[in-house]
């Protein structure tokens, strides 16, 4: 149990709707706030620079202790580059995850939804295991989404017109590498047995990936799994133009409409991208409380569309903001990334958008409870959870000169990963002064980008297959094969 400690602070965010308040002291006692109470601060208290609010979350991520470009996966259309990410190298999957989930502290995020990507599918529990023993160490709240796939690989429509598109000897290696699918059995039984693995900070989620990518019969059954459990569920949504084009095909009444009908739509999910989804998608999945994670500079970097902005204003869509392991800079900067995110949703000329204070909302609240459920957090205030994130605003302003500086145009004007003053999670503190001090990262990463260094040498890539693969896969998406509403 974490002891007692005091945090004294020149501005604080007690809720997000309500904006910035004066100057308050926040006692915290084991994991929980036990008051906030005004504070007299002197000119020259360094606690009169420093802001405080909630912690913080990342609503959609994949958690890559590397970075994609690490290992030979440049930024490209989304469909020509998730082939590349089988050239990851395989680690240890703990550094993996603790890697992962460091950088993510140090970039703001006290919670993260995590949605696992394993690296040898037949230690899916193993892995598991490691980000939740990673989780407890870093001290990040993690809900763990379990990755259930089972149609259309590589490509969205018919495999055979797609294989048809490679010279012999690629289509007899593509095939050679083809896994069958888990049965939705054997899915099922994995997140029961991941659950084992759940602690104060790991959760976990099903996660049918995309409903390209999950039957019908399974997003019917987590539907009905959902509301029976209480267990959330996390899936991508039309991410790109691609995506958008199939779905029209596949499910002509509209695939948000067909979803709605299975009763998948609910407050327990949360969905990521949305980049094309419509007005009347929006407002179907507002009307039934779900939150969407917004990731702007993933679908930048991947090219796959910019938000809704005025579809989801108009709709009153809940937002949260993710970084998808993809941030601008690759320093997974959560609070860059809700800067960003609030310049594209804001709304241009005289259209509203997303408030000042509705960004707040969006990644301290909405994205707390994509991982976290109800929890009571998302707030300052006695009885919540002591999860609590205090950046240094003096330091953001360094060229002031005697002018009023609004706290919140500061924020969204400067605030990055490196005014962190500290990040507090149930109580314990896990960043300091921009660095994680729950874990030895730097430690951490020398050891994985060693062992990556090691397997990629041990594991040559065959570069000249993998970019015949994807001028295939171009093609077909180009003629249009994705839209015949096929898919196996």
């Amino acid at each position: 149990m974490s002891a007692r400690r005091d945090i004294q602070v020149g501005r604080l965010m007690a809720e997000p709707a309500q904006g910035f308040g004066g100057a308050a002291r926040i006692r915290i006692e084991g994991a929980t706030i036990s008051a906030v109470e005004p504070a007299a601060l002197c000119d020259g208290d360094p606690a009169v620079g420093l802001v405080a609010l909630p912690a913080p979350a990342n609503a959609h991520d994949h958690g890559r202790g590397l970075r994609p470009l690490a290992f030979g996966a440049p930024d490209d259309l989304l469909e020509l580059w998730i082939p590349t990410l089988a050239n990851e190298p395989v680690v240890d999957p703990y550094l993996r995850a603790a890697v992962a989930l460091a950088h993510m502290a140090e970039g703001g995020a006290g919670a993260a939804n995590h949605c696992h990507g394993p690296q040898v599918r037949e230690r899916m529990v193993e892995e598991a295991q490691a980000v939740s023993r990673a989780a407890r160490d870093v001290g990040v709240r993690i809900a763990f989404a379990v990755p259930i796939m089972n149609r259309n690989p590589t490509v969205m429509g018919s495999l055979d017109d797609f294989v048809a598109r490679l010279s012999p000897e690629d289509a007899a290696a593509f095939r050679a590498g083809l896994r069958p699918f888990r049965t939705l059995k054997e899915s099922l039984e994995l997140v029961d047995a991941i659950a084992a693995f759940e602690h104060e900070n790991f959760q976990v989620q099903f996660h049918p990936i995309a409903p390209q990518w999950a039957d019908d019969e399974t997003l019917q059954t987590i539907a009905r799994l959902s509301e029976a459990t209480g267990r959330r569920v996390h899936t991508h949504l039309l991410e790109t133009r691609w995506q958008r084009e199939w779905a029209d095909a596949a499910y002509p009444d509209g695939l948000v409409q067909r979803l709605d009908d299975y009763g998948f739509l609910s407050p327990r999910l949360s969905v990521a991208h949305g980049a094309w989804l419509s007005t009347c998608d929006c407002q179907r999945l507002a009307a039934r409380g779900v939150v969407l994670s917004v990731n702007p500079s993933s679908n930048l970097r991947l090219r796959s569309g910019l938000p809704q902005s005025d579809a989801y204003h108009a709709a009153g869509l809940p937002l949260a903001v993710g970084l998808d392991g993809m941030a601008l800079d690759d320093d997974e900067d959560l609070l860059r990334e809700a800067r960003l995110a609030w310049l594209l949703t804001r709304g241009l000329a005289d259209a509203e958008g997303l408030s000042e204070t509705g960004l707040f909302e969006a990644l301290c609240q909405n994205g707390r409870r994509t991982v976290t459920g109800e929890d009571g957090g998302g707030v300052i205030a006695a009885g919540a959870p002591a999860d609590i994130l205090v950046l240094d605003a003096a330091a953001m302003l360094p060229d002031a000169c005697g002018r009023e500086v609004d706290v919140m145009d500061l924020l969204l004007t400067r605030m990055t990963k490196r005014h962190v003053k500290a990040l507090i999670v149930g109580g314990r503190e896990i960043v300091r002064d921009a660095r994680c001090t729950s874990v030895d990262l730097p430690a951490l990463e020398a050891e994985l980008y060693g062992q990556a260094r090691r397997a990629a040498a041990e594991a040559p890539v065959d570069a000249a297959r993998t970019a015949r693969l994807q001028a295939a896969v171009t093609d077909f998406y180009r003629s249009g094969a994705h839209r015949t509403g096929q898919g196996g």
